[in-house]
């Protein structure tokens, strides 16, 4: 990961089965379609719709901060959690998410 321009937001596979239980750590799939995390998920991670969850529904843009904390914070992420970001169509969302 050392040739990504920031390789310190990127984790491993390896990283994720560590950590992932650990107090703190927040998984978050992020998917256009949402079928992909009902059929099978990473154990404690919470699913976010990306069309109907992370788009502005009027701007058809990425939504703003204040829905963004509410959203997450809903989901039990506080501003002091790692979060790691990943979803459908090679994490094209997740990239979208981050």
């Amino acid at each position: 990961m050392a040739n990504y321009a920031h390789p310190e937001v990127l984790v491993s596979t390896d990283w994720v089965k560590e950590n992932s239980n650990k107090p703190g750590i927040k998984l978050v799939e992020i998917d256009v379609d949402t079928k992909a995390y009902d059929a099978g998920h990473i154990p404690g991670a919470v699913g976010f719709n990306w069309q109907t969850q992370l788009q502005d529904q009027v701007r058809r843009d990425i939504i703003g901060k204040d829905a963004f904390e509410k959203l997450v914070g809903g989901a039990g992420t506080s501003p002091r959690d790692t979060v790691v970001l990943y979803g459908d169509n090679n994490n094209w969302f997740a990239a979208y998410g981050f």
